[in-house]
């Protein structure tokens, strides 16, 4: 029997990376909003003699989540693995400056989304099923407000769901990234050396050999 992932913003940085890393072994289902992102990771993904179902999709949006995981219940009855990348990482602002809507979008793409997707989630994992959540652990200090409050909270969301399932399964896994050179680190921090940076790909590697 065919394993089956989950990849919730699948369609670039380690989302995508990860995708491909387990598309050895997994089928994907690979979720994301940028349409483009997830064609060209399915090419990549069938390249490599895999395969990916592709969802473009908003997880801010409950009633999509609560089709797709209708839909995977339906077709395949479970989850063997589920990997949480999707996130929004709002502009950098001081703390007396965060804007009303970036802030409105990070609770709802990092705390609610995150929230509900672990409701309907769960039941496909049942107590066999693994979930990867993933720290930032450079999401700290001044003007990371919006984003490293939210990302901080989607992080106790995940601690708190590993307690609770920690005798029962299913297997909750917290890793912590290197910095890599994706987008949104290039937001954050554009006169990096990008060079030094662990490739997104490497990175997946890595991060999978630890669960």
């Amino acid at each position: 029997m065919t394993k089956l992932a989950l990849i919730t913003g699948a369609s670039r940085g380690l989302g995508a990376a990860l995708a491909e890393a387990l598309a050895a072994e997994y089928h994907i289902v690979a979720v994301a909003r940028t349409v483009g992102g997830l064609e060209e990771l399915d090419d990549r993904i069938q390249a490599r003699g895999g395969s990916a179902t592709l969802a473009p999709l908003d997880v801010t949006k409950p009633d999509a989540m609560a089709t797709l995981c209708r839909s995977i219940h339906d077709r395949w009855g479970r989850l063997d693995l589920w990997a949480h990348t999707a996130v929004h990482a709002a502009p950098l602002a001081p703390a007396s400056h965060i804007d009303v809507k970036d802030m409105e979008k990070s609770i709802a793409t990092n705390i609610t989304a995150t929230a509900t997707l672990i409701a309907y989630v769960a039941p496909l994992l049942g107590q066999s099923g693994q979930a990867l959540f993933f720290e930032d652990t450079g999401a700290q200090g001044k003007f990371f407000g919006s984003y490293g409050a939210t990302k901080a909270a989607q992080m106790a969301l995940a601690r708190s769901w590993l307690a609770e399932t920690e005798k029962t399964g299913p297997r909750i896994h917290i890793l912590a990234p290197p910095p890599m050179p994706t987008a949104t680190r290039a937001r954050f921090f554009p006169g990096e050396d990008r060079a030094v940076l662990t490739r997104e790909a490497e990175a997946a590697e890595t991060l999978l050999r630890k669960i």
